[in-house]
């Protein structure tokens, strides 16, 4: 049987009508095999896309969640006032008078019962009590302080959103040239003119209140000298001499002693090293922790409250009842 069938097949009719159908079965596999192989590559294709758009999805979201951490780590969220730039502050207030109103509260609570307050300004304030007004203002800025809280906290309150700001008030870029005109009110004057109005604005509000505790000096022992070596520091400051010591010191341990064991009375020998035979000299004098004491900017801000009215002369004079 077997030699039959080889023998049919070795006929040239049967031979040709085999070879035929192994031509079509080839012919019908290729087809069939470029078909799968096109419906592959579009699936692949079709794959890769949503792959692709699944991949731009996902890393949006983890940059999203990715700045949430950092603003986290930094201590900086979308409500807060600490650590954010003042005009960014004063834009979300909605607020007809461009002024942290963090800082418009803080005053007005101080013109009404912390005048009298011994060395206002000078006290670092009660470390827990500021992280929980720091942490109550990032959630809303419009609170209302505590009542009965103590004017000491509050003034150090001003002093940390200050310090906290990425640029002082006074801005990075006229640095050199307020403190070259501080000898000159006309100078003083239309050098803080070119100040952004929000700085202009709150530089006129702080310089304002802190002349008015100076006229209380008698009872809180801070005249316009000892008020400006304290907040000369968190008003103006170089570039890259960031403020750090007012920034951290109500999240890092308390190294010294009780903040309300204050020193019976302050004193500034160092400010009798003042000259004014050359400005051009670098007048950072630095302390023996490497703190440089910055006497051109103390005495700018005390020419600011010293000729308060004189300089800011086309503000709109902030006045307290």
């Amino acid at each position: 049987m077997f030699k039959s069938r080889w023998a049919l097949l070795q006929q040239p009719s049967t031979r040709h009508a085999v070879q035929e159908r192994l031509i079509t079965a080839a012919a019908t596999t290729g087809t069939l095999f470029r078909k799968g192989l096109s419906e592959t590559k579009d699936k692949v294709s079709v794959g890769k896309i949503k792959v692709e758009e699944v991949a731009k999805k996902t890393a949006q979201k983890s940059k999203t969640i990715l700045s949430d951490i950092e603003r986290w780590q930094k201590g900086v969220a979308s409500t807060d006032v600490f650590g954010v730039p003042i005009e960014v502050t004063v834009q979300r207030q909605q607020s007809s008078r461009p002024i942290p109103h963090i800082l418009v509260k803080c005053a007005d609570y101080l013109i009404l019962s912390g005048l009298n307050t011994p060395y206002l300004f000078k006290g670092e304030g009660d470390k827990k009590v500021i992280q929980q007004l720091v942490s109550l203002y990032n959630q809303d800025s419009n609170a209302s302080l505590p009542e009965g809280i103590n004017p000491i906290d509050v003034a150090a309150l001003i002093k940390c959103y200050l310090a906290t700001l990425p640029e002082p008030l006074t801005t990075f870029e006229l640095y050199n040239e307020i403190k070259g005109a501080r000898s000159s009110i006309h100078a003083m004057r239309n050098m803080l003119r070119r100040l952004p109005t929000v700085n202009y604005t709150t530089l006129e509000f702080i310089t304002a209140l802190l002349l008015r505790v100076s006229q209380k000096s008698v009872l809180n022992k801070m005249d316009t000298q000892s008020l400006a070596m304290e907040m000369a520091p968190v008003l103006i400051w170089q570039k890259g001499r960031t403020p750090d010591l007012y920034r951290k010191y109500w999240t890092e341990p308390s190294k010294g002693p009780s903040k309300k064991n204050l020193d019976p009375e302050p004193t500034y020998s160092a400010w009798d090293m003042l000259s004014d035979e050359d400005d051009a000299v670098d007048d950072s004098i630095p302390l023996d922790d490497g703190v440089p004491i910055d006497f051109g900017a103390i005495e700018v801000v005390q020419c600011l409250m010293g000729h308060h009215n004189a300089i800011f002369t086309d503000a709109n004079e902030t006045i307290w009842r």
